[in-house]
């Protein structure tokens, strides 16, 4: 992978361990040499990880909806900052530009680009990697409702360990490296019979 698009909030009151999880998580795309696609903001754990990235040497491109591209909002340090229309553009793009997608910490828009990027999998769109930081514990109880999801029958087991999840930035990247796509389990999912 050359490139990952991290998923996270941008919420200022975050505790202070998700902020340090994603400067670590930034440090260690730098340092192997990934790029950082993300959603171009500068504040909470948004901004923490792409200060992580830049401050060890890596290459961070933001891609901002034009509604939030104040002063307030980007961080106009990054490599490279593009600026999108609408959100559904921002999404688009940040897809395009990516090899793998990572959730870390975050609130409603994390949940919904982590789980159209899995959907999009499940598909056959893509088969590139999913990883989950589950920093805190904050994931613990998503990660419950997808095995029951898996025990209920709404989701094949084989679409469930699409999703990599470490507490940790450097073991979900190794877990990310080793991934292999369900491709029998997207042909099963998707049968025309």
């Amino acid at each position: 992978m050359k490139s990952i698009c991290v998923y996270c909030g941008s919420a200022k009151a975050a505790h202070a361990d998700f902020h340090l999880a994603g400067r670590q998580m930034g440090r260690i795309l730098a340092e192997n040499g990934i790029r950082l696609i993300y959603g171009g903001g500068k504040t909470g754990v948004m901004g923490a990880v792409a200060d992580g990235t830049l401050e060890a040497g890596g290459e961070v491109v933001g891609v901002i909806v034009e509604s939030m591209n104040t002063p307030a909002l980007a961080h106009y340090g990054l490599t490279r900052l593009e600026v999108t229309a609408t959100i559904h553009e921002r999404k688009a793009r940040m897809y395009e530009l990516s090899e793998g997608y990572i959730a870390l910490p975050g609130g409603f828009g994390t949940f919904d680009e982590l789980f159209e990027t899995i959907t999009w999998g499940q598909i056959g769109l893509h088969q590139k990697p999913i990883g989950l930081l589950n920093t805190r514990g904050y994931y613990d109880l998503l990660i419950q409702m997808l095995d029951r999801a898996v025990d209920e029958g709404f989701i094949f087991r084989e679409h469930r360990a699409m999703l990599s999840i470490a507490a940790e930035p450097g073991a979900l990247l190794a877990q990310m490296q080793q991934h292999e796509h369900p491709v029998e389990a997207v042909e099963r999912w998707m049968r025309q019979d």
